[in-house]
C-alpha cells in the first residue's frame, strides 16, 4: 500500500496553508495594529473572544459559530463564544458584501482552535469589502475523483468547460463562486489508489473561483468508524462539514446529512462503508440558531447538502421522502418564503417541490456515469444514467432574483434536451455490442430491443421542473405531449452495452435509471418533420426541427 504520496502532498498543502496564514497576519498586522494592540477583556463563561474587521474597522453583526453555540459581534466587531472547542474550530458566516481570503480555492472564513478547553483564545477575521449583490454560483456535485477509469484526463475537459463559464459569467458583470454537494473523493480508492482529500483540493485549485466545498459520504476515512473521526480528515484538509455563509442577499447554508457508519473499518481495513441519510441533532440544533439570525424571512435560503432530500419523483411528479428525518428539516426552514435545497448523491437530475416555498433540485454528477462512459475505448458520451449529460448548473442572483441552468460539459448553453425518433431506436447485440449476445443485452435495454413502429418521439428534458413546458407541432398541428418515466437509449448503448462488448458485466449501480423527465408525442406519419419547443420556467426556449427518419447512435446529441 503506497501511504507516502499522499503523505507529501498533504505535508506541502499543510506548509503551503501556514505561509500563507503567516504572510496574511503579518500584512494584517501592519495595517490595523492600533486596533489589534487594545486587548479584549475577558468575559465569564467565554473561551473563544476575537474581532471581525475590514479595513482596519471592527465590522457588526457577523454571525460567529464553533458548530454548536451562535453568538454575532457587537458595534465594535467584538464577539464572546462560550465554547466547549469539540469541533475544533470557529467560524463565521461571512456577511453580504464581503469576503475572506483563499489558500488555493478553499476560503478561510474559519480557525482552528489550539489551546485547551479551558484556556481562552483569541481568534480574529479579516474581510474585504466586495459587491456581490449580483452573483453567480457555479454548483457541482459527484466528482469521484481517484485517478482511475481516465478521470483526470476527462476531469481537464470539465475544468476547461467551467473556467469557460466563469470567464463568461465575469464579463456580464457577475462575481463567481463555487458550491460542491459532495462526494468529492472516493472512499473506496484513498488508500489503494493514493487518492484522497488532498488531491481532490489540487484538482479543485484548477478552478479560476473560490469554492465552498460539502462532505458527502465518500468523503470520509474507509479505516475509521464512526461518523465524528471518520469525519476528521475532511475537517483538517477542507474544513468545517456544516457552516453557513451569505453572499448578497442571498443566506447559504451546508449541511452534513450523512451518518458514516462504516460497520468494521479499523486501520489497515476498509469497513462496510454504510451510512444513514439524517442531519444529526447537534447540527440541526445549530441549524435553527444560525436560521434564527436571519430574521428577514423573506430572505431567500439556498441549503446545500449531499444526500437528497426526496426520492426521483414518479410521472405524476408524486415523490417519497429520502432523508431519514426530512420532517424535522422542512419544519426548521418553513418560516422561509424561498428555499432552494441543493443535493447531490443520485448522479441524476430531478426537482421536487415539497410546498410552494421549498423546491429540491438534484443535480446530477460531474463524473456522470463514474467516468465509464467517456473513458477511452468507449462511446465517448459523458452521459449519466438517467441520460443527462455530466455536467454542472449555474445558479444567477441578481439581489433576491434568482434563475438557473443546467450546464453539460463540453454542451453549448441551450442543449437542454434530447429526443429520439423511436421508430429508428432498437438496440441489438450485432449493432451495439457483437462481443456479446442479444440474450445478455436484454436484461439492460428494457424493451428497446423491439421495434418500435408506432411513430413516437422521446423527449428526455433533464431540466425539467413542474414550469417548464414541451410542445410538439407536426405540419403546424399540435400533437399530444405525455410525461412518462422511461429509461435513456443513448445511456444503455454507452455504458451497460460497452460492458457488454468488453466481457465485463454491467455493475448494477450504474445501470441505466427510470426516470420521469421523460415526454412522448405520437406523430401521424414516420417521415414528418416534427417541430420541438421546450421552454423553462424563465421562459428561455430551446427549439428542435426534428427530421423523421432520425437515426439513433452512440454519436447523436
Amino acid at each position: 500500500m503506497n501511504t507516502f504520496r499522499p503523505f507529501v502532498l498533504w505535508m506541502a498543502l499543510s506548509l503551503f496553508t501556514a505561509s500563507f496564514s503567516i504572510s496574511c497576519s503579518q500584512r494584517v498586522i501592519k495595517s490595523t495594529d492600533k486596533m489589534l494592540a487594545v486587548p479584549i477583556p475577558d468575559k465569564e463563561g467565554a473561551t473563544v473572544k476575537g474581532r471581525v474587521y475590514a479595513k482596519g474597522r471592527g465590522v457588526a453583526n457577523v454571525v460567529v459559530s464553533d458548530g454548536v453555540e451562535v453568538t454575532s459581534t457587537d458595534e465594535n466587531g467584538v464577539y464572546y463564544l462560550a465554547s466547549s472547542k469539540k469541533q475544533g474550530y470557529v467560524f463565521i458566516s461571512i456577511p453580504a458584501n464581503y469576503e475572506v481570503n483563499s489558500v488555493g480555492n478553499l476560503p478561510q472564513f474559519f480557525k482552528y482552535l489550539q489551546a485547551s478547553r479551558e484556556e481562552v483564545e483569541v481568534v480574529d477575521f479579516e474581510l474585504t469589502p466586495v459587491r456581490n449583490d449580483n452573483h453567480s454560483v457555479i454548483v457541482m456535485t459527484d466528482f469521484h475523483l481517484a485517478d482511475r477509469t481516465d478521470d483526470l484526463s476527462q476531469y481537464a475537459r470539465f475544468v476547461k468547460d467551467v473556467n469557460g463559464s466563469i470567464q463568461e459569467l465575469r464579463e456580464q458583470g457577475k462575481k463567481v463562486y463555487g458550491l460542491t454537494l459532495g462526494d468529492l473523493s472516493w472512499d473506496n480508492y484513498w488508500y489503494s489508489r493514493s487518492f484522497a482529500l488532498p488531491e481532490y483540493v489540487l484538482q479543485m485549485n484548477k478552478l479560476n473561483t473560490t469554492v465552498f466545498n460539502t462532505i458527502g459520504n465518500h468523503d470520509n476515512d474507509p479505516y475509521i468508524a464512526g461518523d465524528w473521526d471518520s469525519g476528521a480528515a475532511y475537517r483538517k484538509y477542507i474544513g468545517p462539514t456544516y457552516y453557513s455563509f451569505n453572499i448578497g442577499k442571498i443566506h447559504y447554508v451546508v449541511l452534513d446529512n450523512v451518518e458514516y457508519l462504516n460497520k468494521g473499518g479499523n486501520q489497515g481495513k476498509i469497513g462496510e462503508r454504510n451510512y444513514k441519510a439524517r442531519v444529526l441533532e447537534e447540527q440541526m440544533e445549530w441549524l435553527k440558531k444560525d436560521l434564527e439570525t436571519v430574521q428577514d424571512k423573506s430572505t431567500p435560503i439556498v441549503l446545500a447538502m449531499h444526500v437528497q432530500l426526496n426520492n426521483a419523483p414518479k410521472a405524476d411528479q408524486s415523490a417519497t421522502q429520502r432523508l431519514d428525518n426530512a420532517s424535522e428539516l422542512l419544519t426548521v426552514l418553513a418560516p422561509f418564503k424561498r428555499v432552494q435545497v441543493l443535493t447531490g448523491h443520485t448522479h441524476v437530475n430531478y426537482t421536487v417541490e415539497n410546498t410552494p416555498n421549498l423546491m429540491e433540485h438534484n443535480i446530477a454528477a460531474v463524473c456522470a456515469t463514474w467516468w465509464w462512459t467517456g473513458k477511452d475505448g468507449y462511446t465517448g458520451n459523458h452521459i449519466s444514467q438517467d441520460g443527462s449529460p455530466g455536467g454542472y448548473m449555474v445558479w444567477n442572483m441578481s439581489e433576491r432574483n434568482i434563475d438557473w441552468y443546467y450546464k453539460g460539459i463540453d454542451k453549448a448553453r441551450d442543449y437542454q434536451f434530447r429526443a429520439y425518433d423511436l421508430n429508428k431506436v432498437k438496440i441489438t447485440a450485432a449493432k451495439f455490442a457483437p462481443n456479446s449476445t442479444d440474450a445478455k443485452l436484454k436484461n439492460y435495454t428494457n424493451g428497446y430491443e423491439v421495434a418500435n413502429n408506432k411513430n413516437e418521439v422521446l423527449i428526455n428534458v433533464w431540466g425539467d421542473d413542474p414550469q417548464w413546458k414541451v410542445n410538439v407541432t407536426e405540419n403546424g398541428v399540435p400533437l399530444k405531449v405525455t410525461r412518462v418515466q422511461t429509461y435513456d437509449p443513448l445511456h444503455i448503448v454507452s455504458y451497460a452495452a460497452m460492458r457488454l462488448q468488453d466481457n465485463a458485466t454491467p455493475s448494477k449501480g450504474f445501470v441505466t435509471s427510470k426516470s420521469a423527465h421523460f415526454f412522448k408525442a405520437t406523430a401521424s406519419s414516420a417521415s414528418s418533420t416534427l417541430d420541438i419547443k421546450v421552454t423553462d420556467r424563465f421562459g428561455n426556449v430551446y427549439k428542435e426541427s426534428m427530421v423523421r427518419p432520425k437515426e439513433f447512435s452512440t454519436k447523436m446529441m
